[in-house]
């Protein structure tokens, strides 16, 4: 997977923005102001994605390539690895899942602004 390719996949979920908050590296994907995904765009090895708890230690278990969220709540976000022994489609459901906690989060009135978009 290369970085093209994953900025817009996590652009095209309902409501998602991109922004640089911490530094000019560090892009964050976000939706309605909450954080669903992080990456390094200068190195591009890994995203930082928000996980249910019991399904983060299960993936760190199966995965060496899921570790512990690098600089967040290690009960709540995993770091995946790129291109090694997780497949770009498992990638991409962990993005689903991540955005879809997020979502499941916001108050119900964000959450019918945001499908009613």
């Amino acid at each position: 997977m290369d970085i093209v390719y994953f900025r817009e996949y996590c652009l095209s979920k309902k409501g998602a923005t991109e922004d640089t908050p911490f530094d000019a590296n560090t892009l964050c994907f976000k939706v309605v102001g909450k954080i669903f995904a992080i990456i390094d765009i200068e190195l591009f090895e890994s995203v930082n994605l928000k996980c249910e708890p019991e399904y983060a230690i299960a993936l760190r278990e199966q995965f060496s390539d899921i570790v512990p969220g690098y600089h967040m709540s290690k009960k709540h976000w995993n770091t995946v690895f790129f291109n090694k022994s997780v497949s770009d489609k498992k990638i991409l459901e962990l993005v689903d899942h991540s955005y879809e906690l997020v979502v499941k989060s916001l108050p119900k009135k964000l959450q019918q602004e945001l499908f009613n978009l």
